[in-house]
């Protein structure tokens, strides 16, 4: 099992390289990946949150003792994504992460994306992706941007309250 970074660890604050060379190397680190993230009960992983500063995350989506209502995915990985398109409406869901031990937060995040990304074989693929999975890819995005739930909750925070002031 590889060890998770936790916050205040530089690497979760960075954004992520871009990857370029698609071996057996990234394929035993993604699969190193899946085993951690299943040991430590998440429905996905970051290569940052493994101390590795690669645009590459795992979603793998089962139900949990942290996430009891998650439905089942098949774990897939993901390298050098992008959202290309996004729904206007945000939904409002708990979320962990195992970068930030024991705490919980409350997060808006888009209804749905469109998203493209490479595969371990580098090969495009192109999605629609909605509820809960739409969630994931969008916290495992976050953190290849270098951006934790704490930032993103400080955000969310600080755009409610400029609204209110208006």
């Amino acid at each position: 099992m590889l060890a998770i970074a936790q916050i205040g660890e530089s690497v979760l604050n960075r954004p992520a390289q871009k990857v370029i060379e698609f071996s057996p190397a990234l394929a035993k680190l993604a699969n190193e990946m899946l085993e951690t993230m299943l040991e430590a009960k998440g429905v996905g992983i970051a290569a940052p949150q493994v101390n590795q500063s690669l645009s590459l995350f795992i979603m793998a989506s089962r139900s949990n003792e942290r996430y009891p209502d998650a439905p089942f995915i098949e774990p897939s990985t993901v390298v050098n994504p992008k959202i290309i398109a996004c729904s206007d409406e945000k939904v409002s869901g708990e979320e962990g992460c195992l970068s930030i031990a024991e705490q919980r937060f409350t997060i808006l995040r888009h209804e749905w994306v469109e998203v493209s990304f490479q595969d371990l074989n580098g090969l495009e693929h192109h999605q629609t992706l909605t509820g809960f999975i739409a969630r994931i890819f969008q916290h495992e995005y976050d953190h290849l941007q270098g951006i934790t739930l704490i930032e993103r909750s400080a955000m969310q925070a600080s755009n409610s309250l400029s609204g209110a002031v208006r």
